[in-house]
């Protein structure tokens, strides 16, 4: 539920190459893409077109993430599908749900809440939260929690935003799908829909 894209990239990046060019990233991101601090996203198994998009959009200030501020502007656009295209061959790790929020979590991933218009997460995301990779949908299974938490509170706020920032996140395609979601979801379901998601496997 982080994303929604049109006109994409294609992708062709080498996976051997691009694991050369992660040394800076496996500081927060993890030598595999699993990060071990919940405010960096996993990025083990991440689709390579979802990817891509991300590293282009950071890079040209259509996503903006303080952290990585001048990290890409060396990489040229083969090196940055090199790097997707690594991250997307590793295997991202599961987390554990709070038994507490599992019932919500699962209501709002598989069904929304159509009270409110917050459509249901597994539509774009998949059932197994394994994403759409064709569509560039990221895969959210196994992301933590802190960190899903964190982009849909951002998304929420890029709702009413006029200009990208490290507070507001408005890099999800011209209809604006995560950010009119986000806005709908109220602070508890975010605990719980992040939660449920931290859990998610197969």
């Amino acid at each position: 539920m982080l994303a929604g894209f049109t006109g994409l990239a294609s992708a062709e990046g080498n996976a051997e190459r691009g694991e050369q060019l992660t040394a800076t990233c496996a500081g927060c991101h993890g030598a595999d893409g699993n990060s071990a601090a919940a405010s960096f996203p996993k990025l083990a198994g991440q689709g390579e077109p979802y990817l891509l998009k991300q590293l282009e959009d950071i890079k040209s200030g259509a996503r903006v993430v303080t952290q990585m501020t001048g990290l890409l502007d060396g990489y040229d656009q083969q090196q940055l599908e090199d790097i997707a295209a690594y991250y997307a061959e590793q295997t991202m790790t599961t987390g554990e749900a709070d038994p507490s929020l599992v019932e919500l979590g699962e209501q709002l991933y598989r069904g929304g809440n159509p009270e409110t218009g917050v459509p249901a997460c597994s539509g774009c995301h998949n059932p197994a939260g394994q994403g759409i990779e064709a569509a560039a949908f990221p895969r959210l299974a196994g992301q933590h929690a802190d960190y899903v938490a964190s982009q849909l509170n951002k998304f929420a706020r890029g709702y009413r935003a006029e200009e990208p920032s490290d507070d507001a996140r408005m890099n999800d395609g011209d209809s604006g799908m995560m950010q009119t979601t986000a806005f709908r979801l109220k602070d508890f379901e975010i605990e719980a829909l992040a939660s449920y998601i931290n859990g998610l496997h197969q």
